[in-house]
């Protein structure tokens, strides 16, 4: 069982495009639930049922090691179970998932409108990459946040607007005002095999346009939101997100590995440095939060 962790923890950094952070967190969590497991005498995955989900749960309230423990943290810890669930089954190792009807109620506190890296990685997890729909789910979303692009701006890309050679996006922002954004391996491979083997399976006209709906029309603003909102819902993820968390998220994190302001701000498609200048604000606070949680027990 020890080596299963392992070997979905390599899986999400090598293959999912988790980051360092993600695989720190997901390793913590599937530690943490694989000691639990031991400690009941159960020595197969499949072995556990939600009764035993719902014993994990109570030990993780009741323990006095995870005294201080708050619903957020449980809800991401249930989370990368799901994920780890769903790993499994796609390797043939367990069958079903015990964790995918629990769910807790999260704190409504209102959250920076920005996501750390490991929770862009949990989000972008929860998509089953085996599902059309999954699929192009996951691609949209990647792409979002990996190109920093507005809502509008996904809605409106092209397959013409893609040059995979290069890997750079044509971007046409506000004002009709266009840019180009490169982007990671990851996103190439997934809107190459999606625009290859998925979209065509939903395209009733021809049309220029990436993203479709399952009638194969131009996905709209409002349906990618609603599908960003029922990703949330359905996982129980411990955060608020709504499209331009995304595109935050994608500035924070640029700035947060020292790219400089004005390269972002040409990314971003901003006309004035004023308006890339805000997420020089939130980085410090991210790097204030980062150095307290650091600090906290000295």
């Amino acid at each position: 069982m020890d080596q299963d962790v392992q070997n979905f923890l390599d899986y999400i950094v090598n293959v999912n495009s988790g980051s360092e952070d993600t695989r720190k967190s997901y390793g913590r969590d599937l530690q943490r639930y694989l000691s639990y497991l031991k400690q009941q005498g159960i020595t197969g995955w499949s072995d556990a049922d939600r009764t035993v989900v719902l014993g994990y749960l109570n030990y993780l309230r009741t323990d006095k090691q995870f005294s201080d423990i708050s619903n957020r943290s449980i809800a991401r810890n249930l989370s990368a179970l799901r994920s780890f669930y769903r790993y499994l089954n796609e390797m043939k190792i367990a069958e079903g998932n015990p964790f995918t009807a629990v769910k807790i109620k999260v704190e409504k506190n209102r959250l920076p409108d920005y996501l750390f890296e490991d929770e862009v990685d949990t989000l972008l997890g929860c998509f089953d990459l085996h599902d059309d729909m999954g699929y192009r789910n996951r691609t949209i979303f990647e792409t979002m946040y990996g190109c920093g692009l507005r809502l509008s701006e996904a809605c409106n890309l092209k397959i013409g607007d893609i040059d995979f050679s290069n890997r750079l996006l044509r971007i046409t922002g506000k004002g009709s005002k266009q840019r180009l954004v490169p982007f990671y391996d990851m996103i190439g491979k997934l809107l190459r095999n999606y625009l290859n083997n998925i979209r065509p399976r939903y395209l009733k006209e021809e049309h220029d346009y990436v993203f479709v709906n399952k009638n194969g029309k131009k996905l709209t603003p409002r349906g990618v939101q609603y599908l960003l909102e029922k990703t949330v819902l359905d996982n129980n993820l411990p955060m608020h997100v709504h499209p331009h968390t995304l595109r935050h998220s994608f500035a924070t994190h640029l700035l947060d590995k020292g790219a400089d302001i004005r390269i972002v701000q040409e990314l971003l498609g901003h006309s004035n440095l004023s308006t890339t200048q805000i997420y020089t604000h939130i980085t410090s606070e991210h790097l204030r939060e980062s150095y307290d949680k650091a600090f906290e027990n000295r």
